[in-house]
């Protein structure tokens, strides 16, 4: 049995996360969505071979798989257009013996569940639905006595709120066989009308069905917390394998990494995942919901609630970052506050591609981009997005979306850094 693990995208609409590291490479508690994904795959013995198929930031992915041990020959396959889920599924299999079973997976996912040993062990060929409160912003699936019957695109009024997960066990050839598809309407190949073709023309897909509330896309930048938010209900009891400088109070589910250090009169409100080489305090407080990765740096008064802190970032003093994503090396000064709440209990909205977005969440705060400089007493409204490199000049309010790269002087003025 084969793999194939779609890793091509760009993930325009997770800016300013994918301006410094690729889509599959975003962190759900700290570990890449691939390694996840990888990690899965592992879990089925009959599984010999993974070709991923990569594109934007390829190097980054290659870097990333090869430095680890996997129980299976990994192969990269580059896609160099971006063509599609199609395209990149059919130079995934490219040189694959068409009577093997592969197992398909959208690198872009995250699920609480590990599907991949049920599918494997199931006759025939699988689609995995998972159900939504939201199904009309997906592939819908249609089943009929618990096979497929179709996928329908982004329905207005969906038909059931499954829909599909992006993980797939199918025969090579049944893929082969079934391509003679047309560009959508995007200009796009999509790997749903091969599997729509197999289905129409009397090929069985079993529709197998994740638990509810254990599945999420992750294409949005909120998505990031959700997902995070997900992996933390999984986490249970309390492991540490840091250091804790007595006293301090620790509540809930909480892990807290290797090499890491809890000095004095920090709190811990779990669940909470604390990655290696972290420093907490003296002072802080860390709120239910938070991830921090390694070797960031959380300080005296710094309260941090429902957010995803990445690798590096310093904070290190009188600070309030709530429900944001603070991307790597962003350096926080004293004095910033991030709101995460309008007047009126609205939902957030976010700028996404030029289109304004509802987060659908009541509670959301900033997304910071890597290497970004937030400098002393900022204060930072609701749904904002600061590029990376960007530099927040001292006592602004922040307002409006930053562009990566350029210095944000208050007023809703900003400049190039390359000009200054």
């Amino acid at each position: 049995m084969k793999a194939v693990i779609l890793a091509a995208g760009n993930g325009v609409r997770l800016k300013p996360v994918t301006e410094t590291r690729p889509k599959p490479l975003v962190p759900v508690l700290c570990k890449p969505l691939l390694l996840w994904h990888l990690e899965r795959l592992a879990s089925v013995r009959e599984i010999d071979e993974v070709v991923i198929v990569v594109g934007y930031m390829d190097t980054a992915i290659r870097t990333l798989v090869e430095s680890y041990k996997h129980p299976f020959k990994v192969r990269f396959v580059k896609q160099e257009k971006p063509l599609g889920t199609g395209d990149a599924v059919i130079k995934g299999i490219e040189g694959l013996d068409h009577d093997e079973d592969v197992v398909i997976v959208y690198s872009d996912i995250y699920s609480s569940v590990n599907v991949i040993p049920e599918i494997a062990r199931i006759e025939g060929s699988v689609l995995v639905a998972a159900e939504v409160s939201d199904p009309e912003k997906y592939g819908v699936i249609v089943e009929e006595n618990g096979f497929l019957k179709t996928i329908v695109e982004k329905p207005l009024q969906p038909p059931s709120r499954l829909v599909n997960s992006g993980i797939y066990k199918l025969k090579v050839r049944d893929i082969v066989e079934n391509s003679d598809i047309q560009p959508s309407p995007r200009g796009e190949l999509e790997f749903t009308d091969i599997v729509n073709n197999m289905s129409r023309r009397g090929i069985r897909v079993r529709v197998a069905k994740l638990p509810e509330s254990t599945w999420i896309d992750v294409g949005r930048p909120w998505h990031i917390i959700e997902a995070n938010k997900m992996a933390l209900k999984e986490l249970k009891g309390r492991i540490i394998k840091g250091s804790i400088v007595e006293p301090v109070y620790i509540t809930g589910d909480v892990y807290i990494g290797e090499d890491a250090v809890v000095k004095p009169f920090t709190i811990i409100e779990g669940p909470a995942y604390i990655d290696r080489n972290v420093e907490l305090g003296p002072s802080a407080r860390i709120r239910p919901w938070t991830v921090v990765c390694s070797g960031s740096k959380i300080g005296f008064s710094v309260e941090v609630k429902e957010s995803v802190i990445l690798e590096n970032v310093k904070a290190k003093h009188l600070a309030y970052i709530g429900d944001s994503i603070i991307c790597e090396e962003v350096n926080i000064a004293a004095g910033t506050i991030i709101a995460n709440l309008r007047f009126d209990r609205a939902t957030i909205k976010m700028n996404i591609e030029n289109h304004i977005e509802d987060t659908g969440r009541v509670k959301m705060g900033a997304v910071i981009g890597a290497r970004a400089s937030i400098g002393v007493n900022v204060s930072i409204s609701p749904g904002v997005k600061i590029g990376s490199g960007a530099w927040i000049m001292p006592g602004t309010v922040v307002y409006r979306d930053v562009e990566s790269n350029t210095i944000y002087y208050g007023s809703g003025e900003s400049r190039n850094k390359s000009r200054d």
